[in-house]
């Protein structure tokens, strides 16, 4: 049996414009994909989203960056306990 030459061929559909990039981490706090910015909700939903519904998550995405760039540890959040 030979292996495809394109292994991500098996992630491509067409009719279903994603921003996935294939790290799929949900941030604890945002509960955000800090791969594609995208809830739980909407990751589990997308292949049902109407075409204009994915449109307005996708025109979301970009605010949504700023809220996983906020440190979470270190010194500083130490000292405020």
């Amino acid at each position: 049996m030979t292996k495809p030459e394109n292994t991500d061929a098996i992630w491509t559909r067409a009719e279903i414009e994603s921003p996935c990039i294939k790290i799929c981490v949900i941030h604890p706090e945002t509960r955000l994909c800090t791969g594609c910015l995208r809830s739980i909700d909407e990751i589990g939903a997308w292949s049902r989203l109407t075409p204009e519904a994915r449109k307005a998550v996708m025109d979301d995405l970009p605010a949504r960056a700023p809220l996983l760039q906020k440190r979470r540890g270190g010194r500083a959040a130490r000292l405020k306990r």
